[in-house]
């Protein structure tokens, strides 16, 4: 299989992405808009390099040389000969397909256009370029270098060989698969978190509970390994807040509805760890 892979965004998870596919012989271009961007994204990488090393799972050779297949800019045009890109941007479905109608022109025929979006439909993605049946959705989860999953999502016309080279790519690169054969807003896992951090926030707001027992109830009596809080304080309460809007925009299914507390912490900067407040404080 081919080995070539541009990255569109170096944030958390385009620099997450970049880091397993070098780590697994994949040579990858890291593009983001600013070197400043850039420079975040490839320190974030030597860091959790190092962690590994420190903790035996990589060599230090291994890791020089994962880091040698990683090169970063900030022009777009370097996905030209790429053999997959993945887009890791900002989760605006404009942003998106301005990325994807630029990428249609410049890429080879039989690239393949992956997404990482968590909630956008691939179709309505798909449909900025002239290659639909080429474009894929792989959502892949935070930490990057961490988590095993991977959701595949088909897009109205994404075509079975797509699908399948998406997967060898996901697989390549250490992940497990899943398929969301319709490509419905949010797809499986961001429709289920959603759910249940909508109806977690309505119990904490409504007085039922208080956040850490909510987050105990799910994690002992479903075996969870985090609470829904604490995970909406994780990914970002902003993160979800968007996430659960773009899904009640696009089934107008009730319980998808953001909570007003939701609305309130994200008017208040309490987005959750990176900002030390959310539904805990850090």
């Amino acid at each position: 299989m081919a080995k070539k892979l541009a990255v569109i965004g170096a944030g958390l998870m385009g620099s997450g992405i970049a880091q397993v596919s070098a780590q697994a012989g994949w040579d990858v271009v890291l593009r983001d808009i600013t070197d400043e961007a850039l420079t975040r994204g490839t320190d974030g990488i030597k860091a959790s390099y190092d962690k590994f090393v420190s903790k035996g799972k990589l060599t230090a050779e291994e890791a020089q040389a994962a880091l040698g297949r990683i090169t970063t800019t900030t022009d777009l045009d370097a996905a030209a000969d790429a053999d997959i890109v993945v887009e890791a941007v900002f989760e605006r479905i404009d942003v998106k397909q301005e990325i994807f109608r630029t990428l249609d022109g410049l890429v080879k025929d039989e690239t393949i256009l992956a997404s990482n979006t968590s909630a956008i439909p691939i179709t309505k993605i798909a449909a900025a370029t002239r290659r639909p049946e080429r474009v894929v959705g792989t959502h892949f989860f935070s930490p990057v270098p961490m988590m095993q999953l991977c959701e595949l999502v088909r897009g109205h016309k994404t075509s079975d060989e797509t699908l399948a080279a998406a997967r060898e790519f996901a697989e390549s690169v250490g992940k497990t698969c899943i398929v969301v054969n319709r490509d419905v807003a949010g797809f499986v896992t961001t429709r289920l978190i959603s759910a249940l951090v909508v109806e977690a926030t309505k119990l904490y707001e409504s007085g039922v509970a208080t956040a850490e027992d909510i987050d105990t109830a799910c994690k002992l009596g479903f075996g969870h390994a985090m609470g829904p809080l604490a995970t909406a304080d994780l990914t970002g309460v902003d993160i979800l807040l968007h996430a659960t809007e773009n899904i009640y925009t696009e089934s107008q299914d009730e319980k998808f509805a953001p909570p007003e507390l939701m609305r309130r912490m994200v008017d208040a900067g309490d987005i959750g760890r990176k900002s030390g407040q959310g539904f805990y404080r850090y």
